[in-house]
């Protein structure tokens, strides 16, 4: 496989909003890479699925193993119909899957959607299966999408995607640093469920609120912020230690929105001093949260540092797109994960490959 190469990567978020498929172009030159977007959208779930893969953390053991069968194969069949609806072949596809079960402490990160079947229904090389290998080696397992960072926008200082949590990958002292902060569009996007939505668009809901002192502090005395990296949350850390304080009702959704996007930009702005720098560049979800936008510029204005949220593609599809270059250095044997970001004993090139 030569280049340029054709990968398509595709992403399903903790919060839900469906599967994001990003069909790129990557080529090398002179150790530089470059990229393309050539196709993306995002499939909403059907609320079958979206039931389905809500629910999958209580399943039993045959339960579970069935799903992770059937997702695959659904990923499997939306992305063959993707292609020919578009009318390109992708040499190689790069499926994140669905994260389930992340406990790195306890040697385990899953994600749902075989590869397998996700090459047999495509007639695709697959490379699924990313964080395995570096959780056996001691690490977090997470964040992954630095290495894209490092190789694609290594022009910008700083790093922020706002996604089901945000999470920021930044250079320091020659290596590429990057963990967790805080939950993002999980939180945001429960509370404006309570209202019958999907998520707060623009922020309109939060932006009527009021900050709450007492859940303010408490949100910003949870452990997990007293944590040096390399860190890294998922859902379980969401429904134990962040949901029970959301969860008052004896606070307006507004209020607990307001809060909790004050909650974020706090965060954000923390993590900021551990390298001063001049630009911070923001994609996932939350970027088009304008409210939400403009408190963390708040927050970060202080450092000299100002958010810049580039073209909407690459907004929404950015992790998709690092995931299919992720896949394409798998593939090529390269290094694909960082030990300098997630704290493994050594650097790997991770990711189960399944032959088309």
């Amino acid at each position: 496989m030569n280049s340029p190469w054709t990968i398509a990567g595709i992403m399903s978020g903790t919060s839900l909003d469906g599967l994001d498929i990003a069909v790129c172009r990557f080529e090398e030159a002179g150790g530089l890479w470059q990229f393309e977007i050539l196709e993306a959208a995002t499939l909403p779930y059907t609320d079958p699925w979206r039931n389905r893969l809500t629910s999958a953390f209580g399943e039993d053991a045959w339960s579970l193993a069935k799903l992770h069968s059937d997702y695959g194969k659904y990923i499997g069949e939306c992305s063959r119909e993707f292609f020919k609806a578009k009318g390109i072949q992708p040499q190689l596809i790069a499926s994140h899957g669905h994260t389930i079960f992340h406990r790195p402490e306890e040697g385990v990160s899953f994600q749902l959607g075989c590869g397998a079947a996700i090459a047999a229904a495509t007639g695709i090389t697959t490379v699924c299966d990313f964080r395995t290998l570096d959780v056996a080696l001691g690490g977090q397992g997470a964040p992954l999408v630095p290495v894209g960072d490092h190789y694609l926008f290594g022009g910008h200082k700083f790093c922020l995607n706002l996604g089901g949590f945000a999470n920021i990958s930044f250079e320091k002292e020659g290596k590429r640093l990057a963990f967790d902060i805080c939950p993002a569009n999980t939180a945001l996007n429960y509370l404006a469920s309570r209202r019958g939505l999907e998520f707060d668009s623009g922020g309109d809901l939060a932006m009527n609120g009021q900050i709450i002192p007492e859940l303010l502090d408490q949100m910003n005395s949870l452990a997990f912020y007293h944590q040096q990296g390399p860190k890294s949350l998922g859902r379980e850390w969401f429904e134990k230690a962040f949901l029970p304080l959301i969860s008052n009702g004896n606070y307006s959704i507004e209020d607990r929105l307001r809060t909790t996007v004050e909650h974020i930009g706090m965060q954000i702005g923390n993590c900021l001093f551990l390298a001063p720098g001049t630009t911070l560049f923001t994609t996932g979800g939350g970027a088009f949260n304008h409210f939400l936008i403009e408190t963390i510029e708040e927050h970060i204005s202080r450092h000299g540092i100002h958010v810049v949220v580039p073209d909407s593609n690459v907004v929404q599809f950015k992790e998709a797109l690092i995931f299919a270059f992720l896949g394409l250095l798998r593939h090529l044997g390269r290094t694909n994960v960082f030990s300098s970001v997630t704290g493994a004993e050594k650097d790997s090139s991770s990711g189960a490959v399944y032959g088309g």
